[in-house]
């Protein structure tokens, strides 16, 4: 049977997704397209494409070698750990890695740039096809001097504040706020960032599922937009809780919590981001400031007379990346130092605000700090 593929690039790095099944290319099409260049590609082998150059991620439903590689990984021994918040048993022989996440009926078989995936069921083979292309594709990247920041980010004319900060800090907050007033988008937690020859930071986008709570969807007025496709079958993306689907059912908009204090939220495709909710995805960008917010509900929007600077705490590494460790060896052993890149943006333009959950004085206050930044 042939295959179909899809080729992703993001600045250097290229890998391509193929499968037996169309619906699996498909799925990393749409999820990449967006904010990487994610094509149809020819495809007739494995062979040829590999060839080709760039990362390989072979992706099908095998229930025969999903059973071949857990004998593997029973007969090998593993460790045990959690990828991408599922338990992984983890296997490495002679230069290769076998690896089963057994309640996701998903099993991976990696050597370096080329990684097969066989799984029981369509849709979880593509959701963990399109984790290994962004992985393949940001193995590249880091080799390349790319670093990866904890920010949400969006542009105008070329260039992007960056939104920094702990969990809860406001980071998807700031980015959806700006691009309701008609920024770009080009991340709403994660960014590729390098310095260039000329000490300017470019910015890339990390595609990936968006949160946005329900709280914010209703003050930002898009909760029923979204609850209207929700009612006509359409679908978000599958690690949305289904107590969060329930709710969007039911008209209710109140915040979600899970028991251990952590907000359960709608989960957005990159891709719906901009049809479900009209927002204009960026793809690139140089970096024109910082921006620091927290958010008390009750306090006024202002600016804050903080000097908190960027530190190397916002920056992920190899130890520090926590829902996509390491597991298949793919990073490289030396990647960029951090201090040189949190050294130059720390020369930018920063900007440290009180938010709260008054969503227009947000963004008026918002618009304009950002506004000031990038025409600095």
């Amino acid at each position: 049977m042939p295959l179909t593929a899809t080729r992703i690039t993001a600045d250097t790095a290229t890998v391509t997704v193929a499968s037996q099944m169309e619906e699996v290319t498909d799925w990393s099409r749409r999820y990449f397209g967006p904010w990487w260049n994610a094509t149809t590609a020819k495809a007739t082998s494995g062979d040829r494409i590999a060839q080709d150059g760039g990362g390989l991620v072979l992706a099908d439903v095998d229930t025969d070698r999903l059973e071949d590689i857990h004998t593997l990984v029973r007969d090998y021994g593993f460790a045990e750990t959690d990828y991408a918040n599922a338990r992984t048993l983890v296997s490495r022989q002679d230069g290769i890695t076998y690896a089963v996440q057994p309640d996701e009926r998903l099993a991976y078989h990696a050597d370096q740039r080329h990684l097969v995936i066989v799984g029981e069921h369509s849709e979880a083979v593509a959701v963990a096809a399109a984790r290994l292309a962004r992985e393949l594709v940001r193995a590249q990247l880091l080799a390349d001097g790319w670093t990866v920041l904890h920010a949400s980010a969006a542009v105008k004319d070329g260039r992007t504040v960056l939104t920094l900060g702990d969990k809860g800090a406001g980071k998807t907050t700031t980015a959806l706020l700006l691009a309701r007033q008609g920024w770009g988008l080009l991340a709403n937690d994660r960014v590729f960032a390098r310095t260039e020859a000329d000490g300017s930071v470019k910015v890339l986008p990390w595609p990936s599922a968006a949160a946005i709570g329900l709280g914010l969807l209703d003050a930002t007025g898009l909760y029923d937009q979204v609850r209207e496709r929700v009612l006509a079958g359409e679908q978000l993306h599958p690690t949305q809780h289904p107590s969060v689907t329930a709710a969007l059912r039911d008209g209710r908009r109140a915040p979600m919590w899970k028991p251990s204090g952590k907000e359960l939220k709608p989960q957005f495709f990159p891709d719906q981001l901009s049809t479900w909710l009209g927002l204009t995805l960026a793809t690139e960008a140089t970096a024109a400031g910082l921006l620091f917010p927290t958010i008390t509900a009750t306090a006024s929007p202002v600016l804050l007379d903080d000097d908190r600077a960027l530190t190397e705490s916002d920056v992920f590494t190899r130890t520090t990346e926590d829902r996509y460790p390491d597991i298949f060896g793919l990073t490289p052993a030396a990647t960029a130092a951090a201090a040189e890149l949190v050294d130059q943006l720390s020369r930018l333009p920063r900007r440290s605000l009180m938010l709260s959950h008054d969503t227009d004085a947000n963004a008026a206050l918002l618009a304009k700090t950002a506004d000031d930044i990038t025409a600095d």
